[in-house]
């Protein structure tokens, strides 16, 4: 499955320096020739996370969040 804009994601901790994957919504998605697709995702308090897309999972995808 392909991340677009508009998707909930679930954020990795590697990116948000919290304990638990964070809830959020993909705001942009980019072709980075150097490390391949960049996501950039809004939590809930108007923080951005961006990086590369395996630090991102579809909201939808089973995911232990412990």
């Amino acid at each position: 499955m392909r991340i677009k804009v508009g998707d909930n994601v679930l954020i990795s901790p590697d990116l948000t320096m919290n304990k638990e994957w964070r809830k959020g919504r993909v705001i942009q998605v980019e072709e980075n020739p150097f490390v391949g697709l960049v996501v950039s995702a809004e939590t809930d308090d108007a923080n951005v996370f961006f990086g590369r897309a395996d630090m991102f999972r579809p909201l939808s995808e089973d995911v232990c969040l412990q």
